[in-house]
């Protein structure tokens, strides 16, 4: 009689906790890692798959310009980018403070795409550039979805009248925007045919005789060649074409030792280096005082000095 022997069932190798606490070990050291990312996990796959189109629109483009047509195969490659979510949704602005904010938004959305491959980022800085108010800008993609424009502005320095027209200018004399004459800001005022661009030699001129710049109301830029100055006291002061800063600071030692201002003088003309020519409000003559002996002024009539030039 045969015996039926049964074999029993393979036995089964233990499981290996070791291995399997490594993997986990390993998987939450990644989760670990995603999660100190300043991205989210979902922006991750996104970033993953703008790089797997951007290989995909390189080699289109590649492939394009081996048959000439590689513009076409360009754009609609970017296109199909923008719409796996890498499209313009949101625009992040800093540093405008006088700018106008919807102007710049404008001028970034004056765009034929907003797919982000497609967003000309020099085409828009230029752009931004041409508003007296930006002296500089900086425009960047910050992934999916947000355009970042960083703007540095000019810094007001003068008022400029010119035909009537109030202007606000900056230290070299770029127009920023008009001026209403009751809303006129405690700056410099400059006036005359190309005056705003003498705005830098005229502060080097105010600088030369500190104690008369807060003291000086406006500068009119006369001929395209020389400045008058009008004070706070109402008298004017002309200074000649050539070397008016020293003219200027000669006049602030004369004022220093006896003071000119505030003391009824209409006018003040230091166009002659050897004296100074004063005339009082009604008067048909006027009186000039040399360097060197003021009891013995020399007196001329107002026609011998001829028009004003």
């Amino acid at each position: 009689m045969s015996k039926t022997i049964k074999r029993g069932a393979p036995a089964r190798r233990p499981v290996q906790p070791q291995r399997r606490q490594t993997r986990q070990t390993k998987r939450s050291s990644i989760d670990r890692a995603i999660a100190l990312l300043p991205v989210s996990e979902a922006t991750l796959r996104r970033a993953a798959t703008l790089a797997i189109l951007a290989l995909v629109l390189a080699v289109s483009v590649t492939v394009g310009a081996f048959f000439g047509v590689p513009q076409a195969i360009g754009v609609a490659a970017a296109e199909q980018v923008g719409k796996a979510g890498f499209r313009v949704e949101g625009i992040e602005i800093t540093g405008a403070k006088r700018m106008n904010a919807m102007t710049v938004y404008a001028v970034v959305l004056e765009q034929q795409s907003r797919a982000m491959p497609l967003v000309d980022l020099e085409g828009v800085r230029q752009k931004l550039l041409g508003y007296g108010w930006i002296a500089d800008a900086q425009v960047s993609r910050r992934l999916p979805d947000k355009l970042v424009v960083n703007i540095v502005e000019r810094e007001p320095a003068a008022v400029w009248q010119n035909h009537g027209q109030l202007t606000l200018i900056d230290a070299n004399g770029v127009l920023l925007e008009p001026v209403a004459l009751d809303k006129m800001p405690d700056l410099p005022l400059v006036i005359g045919e190309g005056a705003n661009l003498q705005t830098p030699a005229y502060r080097a001129l105010l600088d030369s005789a500190p104690a008369l710049r807060p003291l000086v109301r406006a500068a009119t830029w006369v001929g395209n060649r020389r400045w008058n100055l009008t004070f706070e006291t109402g008298e004017t002061l002309v200074l000649p074409e050539e070397e008016p800063t020293r003219a200027l600071v000669k006049f602030a030692e004369l004022d220093g030792a006896r003071p000119l201002l505030g003391k009824g003088w209409l006018r003040f003309d230091m166009r002659d280096p050897t004296r100074l020519v004063v005339r009082k409000p009604g008067a048909e003559t006027q009186r000039a005082i040399t360097d060197t002996s003021e009891s013995q002024p020399i007196v001329q009539t107002a026609m011998s000095r001829g028009t004003e030039g």
